[in-house]
This record gives C-alpha cells, sequence and structure tokens, in this order.
C-alpha cells in the first residue's frame, strides 16, 4: 500500500496531501488572497508566495499524517498546465524531495486529476465517463474508457467559463474571484432579466467570449438611462450571466452525451460548485438517465488530494518522472498519455 506525498501550486493554490489505496490521510493547503487586490492572480506574487508556503504545509501535512518523510513511497507533483513561475517552484521542491529521500517522482497532469478526484471518496464513476472539466482557465468535455484512455472531445476556443463568470462580476463591481459571488447573488435574482446571446459554435467546443463583449454593451446601455442600473439591478444581472453559461455548458453536454454513449457523467474544477450548474446538470442527467457524480467542494478546487489519487494509478503502473523533470505550463490534454508524460 504506497504512500504518496502530493503537492498542487498551478496557480494561486498551495496544497499538500498525504494519501493511500485506502483514502486521504492528510490534505492541507493555502489560498492566496493578496490576488483580490489586484482583480486577478498576479503571477509573480503566486509563485512567491508558494515558495513561502510548501515547507511549512509538508510539514503540517506529515504531522496530520503522523508519518516521517522516510515512509514516503512517492513524490508527487503537478507539472502542468498552469502559471510558469508557480509551477517551476512546485515541480523544483518536489524533485529535491524526491533526491533528498530516493524515493520515485511522479508527474500528474493536472486537468487529469481535476475528473480522477471523482475516485478519491465513493461512490466512484463507472467507465465509460463523460466528464465537464469547468474551471478559471479551462473548460473541457473528455470521454474516458478507463483511467488513462482518454479523448478531450470538446473544449473552449477562448475564454474558460470561470473566466467568464470572473470578468463578468468584475463588471458588475463584484471582488475577485467573481464566481462565488455571481452564484450567490443568482439566488436572488431573475435569469431572465437581460438576454445575453452566446456564440454558436459548431460540434461540441465552445466559445464565451462573445457573452463579456454583450454583456459590456448592455451595461453601458444601462447605465446611460439610468446611473445606478448595476447596483439596482445587481442581482438580475448576476443571475442572466449565469444562466448564458449554464445553458451553453449543459447544450454542449447533453450533445455530447447523445454522441458518446455512458451512464454517468461528472463534473470537476473550481465551477463545479456552481450551484446553478449543479441543478442544471442534475435535471440533464434525470431526463437522460445518466447518474450525476460531483466532487466534495474540497476537490473542486486546485488541490493535492486529486493530485495524490492520479499518482497512486502511476504507481501501480510504475510510470515514473526523471530528475530533469521540467513544468509544462502549456500541456494539452489532447496530447496526453502514458507513453509521452516525462
Amino acid at each position: 500500500m504506497p504512500l504518496i506525498l502530493a503537492l498542487e501550486s498551478s496557480c494561486d493554490d498551495t496544497s499538500i496531501a498525504i494519501a493511500s489505496d485506502s483514502g486521504v490521510l492528510a490534505h492541507v493547503g493555502r489560498s492566496q488572497f493578496i490576488h483580490g487586490h489586484f482583480g486577478g492572480v498576479v503571477p509573480e506574487l503566486a509563485s512567491r508566495e508558494h515558495l513561502a508556503q510548501l515547507l511549512p504545509l509538508t510539514r503540517q501535512a506529515l504531522k496530520i499524517a503522523g508519518i516521517l518523510p522516510t515512509q514516503i513511497d512517492a513524490f508527487a507533483v503537478t507539472a502542468g498546465p498552469g502559471l510558469p513561475g508557480a509551477l517551476m517552484v512546485g515541480t523544483s521542491f518536489a524533485k529535491s524531495l524526491s533526491l533528498v529521500f530516493k524515493k520515485p517522482l511522479i508527474a500528474v497532469h493536472h486537468m487529469h486529476a481535476h475528473i480522477m478526484a471523482h475516485f478519491i471518496d465513493p461512490p466512484q464513476p463507472e467507465f465509460p465517463l463523460l466528464c465537464l472539466t469547468v474551471s478559471g482557465g479551462h473548460t473541457q468535455l473528455v470521454y474516458l474508457k478507463d483511467t488513462f484512455d482518454l479523448e478531450v472531445i470538446g473544449q473552449t476556443l477562448d475564454d474558460a467559463a470561470g473566466e467568464a463568470f470572473d470578468k463578468g462580476a468584475r463588471m458588475l463591481g463584484l471582488p475577485y474571484p467573481g464566481g462565488p459571488h455571481i452564484d450567490a447573488l443568482a439566488k436572488q435574482g431573475n435569469p431572465h432579466f437581460l438576454h445575453l446571446p452566446v456564440a454558436k459554435v459548431p460540434g461540441l467546443d465552445f466559445s464565451f467570449s462573445g457573452l463579456k463583449t454583450s454583456l459590456r454593451h448592455s451595461l453601458e446601455k444601462g447605465t446611460a438611462h439610468q446611473p445606478d442600473y448595476i447596483e439596482t439591478h445587481r442581482a438580475d444581472l448576476s443571475a442572466s450571466l449565469q444562466r448564458a453559461i449554464v445553458d451553453m455548458l449543459i447544450q454542449k453536454l447533453r450533445s455530447a452525451a447523445q454522441l458518446y454513449p455512458c451512464h454517468d457523467i461528472a463534473l470537476a474544477g473550481g465551477v463545479a460548485a456552481n450551484v446553478g450548474l449543479q441543478q442544471a446538470a442534475q435535471e440533464l442527467c434525470r431526463v437522460i438517465g445518466c447518474r450525476l457524480h460531483l466532487p466534495k467542494p474540497e476537490y473542486c478546487t486546485d488541490n493535492a488530494a486529486m493530485i495524490a489519487q492520479t499518482a497512486l494509478y502511476y504507481y501501480q503502473k510504475g510510470h515514473f518522472a526523471a530528475q530533469d523533470l521540467v513544468a509544462r505550463p502549456r500541456w494539452p490534454l489532447s496530447a496526453y498519455n502514458l507513453q509521452n508524460i516525462n
């Protein structure tokens, strides 16, 4: 029963987890709230915060798990995609641990790990599995026949859904990250208050850049006639924005389910915690007769538990990385398989 210590530092969340086949023994993390002052993640600040937090968080995780670093069987790390500096800090730290304690190193793909978060706790999905992964940096539809037999069948052509939430929230005067604020206000607003057209993209791909432009034009028009338009209608505007984003996601998910046979559908990534999206996905699955899988809230955002879970599968296959591992900020999941991880 291998013990894996995993690191996650791809963006603005620093996280350490220790896991084995029996489950997660420790999971600690620190979010970087400093970026809220700038309305978005500042890469250099993110790298410095990771550098400051990785060692104390590792000590904390080992203490919670009640084990010594010499008992760890392998060290795993997010190798990409993500912010270059943030990934470099994480991979350098993991390589150092691997070298010092003479244990294998495992390089994990961040987007694959988001999907594998569903296998941390029961009930686990069954293959074939259709997963909609939605975060601040990615929006993908992935079809999995097995753990490592996967195909990206749809993805955003421009902005990610989470980015559309955050940028829309900024237009509405809401703090960063904006997604949770939009979700909370949407519960109080009228989703049909404002019609925001979404791009007609063929196939299973997404596009959200036009949605932001439409929102900006609507706000400019509204404030021209009513100076306090945004403040007065913030809940209705939030509900309208959320409906437009969720409608596109569900429309593509429905189409994918018709083309790719499966009994299990999963949501992954930070936006998977959005209540509006969850409710729409639950209704879709009820209609088409599929089981919906939602990760625990702490496994939706970037976390090391999902890295550890994925690394367990690598370990079982004996697939380890070399000490010359280089972080891959742009690492497409479509080009990912066990033969080209290193």
